[in-house]
């Protein structure tokens, strides 16, 4: 309309200006006109006279055009230079206009938080068949209750939801809580968020305690590698340093192998001999919990499982009583066994990509899973009297640690069902090894 009216306003004023001009013109014409009759009354000669009369006639003849270009084309009502917005207007008069839709309500009842997956459902407070879709909005937090304005994450945004329920799955569930809203949009516009929802999402979270760990052992947050340079070079190079050296004290400078800081003073001693162990940095204390590992292809041998942390600095793991794994050994013959105590119990099945560990500390039990098909691999059981630490051994490879998971649904149906299992810790101490 804005344009329609700049436009018209241009053509007006052009015609106008046009007008203007063509008046001018007559209006000098008439004038010279005039003077020429006059100059005519003073001619002697019959002859000009005559010419002059008959150039006055012709003139004279052409003052109806003049006349003609003079009538003004503008009423007093100036409706010809008004613009017509009738069609505009019967448009306006026939718009509906979407009205903002109204906030969502998140249902708690009916969210489910399972299997790092979370569910979030909600409602509108009133039927409205206008609604094109939804947008879902979350982000992690360690506070319950309403969210934060400080030190908050940003909000993670979902468009283009259909229908009233969404599921975020694959999750980390690196924070105890995780907050949502939604809001409800239309083809016009957005509504108002609702009311903000916390939803507890608290797992296990641990990495691997770098001061632990054997020199042979390059250890990351979440990963650790067999290094064989780690040990023996960087004990020569300490054992020269100390010989040369007037007493017997480590030099400060001695370091460990690529990145890895110095284990700190005061925290316990560093694996050593044939213990290739790293333990996480996480004590588990009660409840239930579950973490996941994966072995490198080309890994010779490793071990899983949790140890208490009086855990010796040359013990490995499964080979005294305060420690509890499995086994797997590709070296020279494959083997896939638990250990405890010194006792070892072969395992009759296929040794799988993913391990999954299950610790309930309560109930004393220390379960392994395949952690694609969630099929039971081994189980404990015991009465843990100390604190356990996640405990890793690695020869000849690699492995990678999944933490911040949640037990699964299908592990918790297991553990009901399979409480009554012949494999535990009692078992291994009438097998040796």
């Amino acid at each position: 309309m804005i344009n329609s009216i700049k436009q018209e306003q241009a053509r007006k004023s052009q015609e106008l200006q046009s007008q203007l001009s063509q008046c001018n013109n007559a209006l000098e014409n008439s004038e010279e006109l005039l003077e020429f009759a006059t100059r005519s009354l003073d001619i002697k000669e019959p002859e000009e006279f005559s010419k002059a009369a008959r150039q006055i006639k012709d003139r004279v003849t052409m003052a109806s055009a003049f006349r003609l270009s003079l009538k003004p084309k503008v009423s007093d009502s100036m409706t010809h230079l008004m613009v017509d917005f009738s069609q505009e207007r019967q448009i306006l008069q026939t718009l509906k206009f979407l009205p903002v839709p109204k906030a969502p309500e998140i249902d708690p009842v009916e969210c489910l938080v399972a299997d790092n997956s979370v569910t979030v459902a909600w409602r509108m407070p009133e039927e409205d068949n206008k609604i094109d879709h939804f947008i879902l909005e979350y982000r992690k937090t360690n506070f319950d209750g309403l969210p934060r304005v400080k030190d908050e994450r940003c909000w993670e945004i979902i468009d283009n939801i259909k229908g009233t329920e969404y599921t975020l799955s694959g999750l980390k569930f690196d924070s105890k809580y995780m907050n949502f809203r939604v809001r409800a949009c239309n083809r016009a516009v957005a509504g108002e968020y609702s009311d903000p929802v916390t939803l507890e999402t608290k797992a296990l979270n641990f990495s691997l305690d770098n001061s632990s760990s054997h020199l042979n052992l390059r250890v990351e947050d979440t990963c650790v590698e067999w290094d064989p340079t780690g040990g023996k070079g960087q004990e020569s190079k300490i054992k020269g340093k100390e010989n040369k050296g007037r007493s017997g004290t480590p030099s400060p400078k001695r370091t460990s192998i690529g990145s890895r800081p110095p284990a700190v003073r005061g925290s316990r001693d560093r694996f050593t001999g044939e213990s290739y162990t790293v333990l996480g940095d996480t004590a588990i204390e009660s409840g239930q919990h579950y973490w996941e590992v994966k072995a490198q292809k080309d890994c010779k041998s490793y071990s899983v499982g949790v140890a208490y942390k009086t855990l010796g600095k040359f013990d490995q793991l499964g080979k005294t009583n305060t420690s509890w794994c499995i086994h797997v050994n590709n070296w020279l013959q494959n083997t896939f066994a638990a250990k405890h105590n010194n006792k070892v119990k072969a395992l009759d099945v296929t040794v799988p990509e993913r391990i999954g560990v299950f610790c309930d500390f309560d109930g004393g039990q220390l379960s392994f899973y395949d952690a694609n098909s969630k099929q039971l691999l081994y189980s404990f059981k015991t009465k843990f009297t100390q604190p356990v630490l996640p405990g890793f051994m690695v020869w000849c490879g690699g492995l990678s640690l999944n933490t911040g998971m949640q037990v699964p649904s299908a592990v918790r149906t297991l553990q009901k069902s399979e409480n009554g299992m012949t494999g535990s810790a009692s078992s291994l101490n009438n097998i040796t090894q």
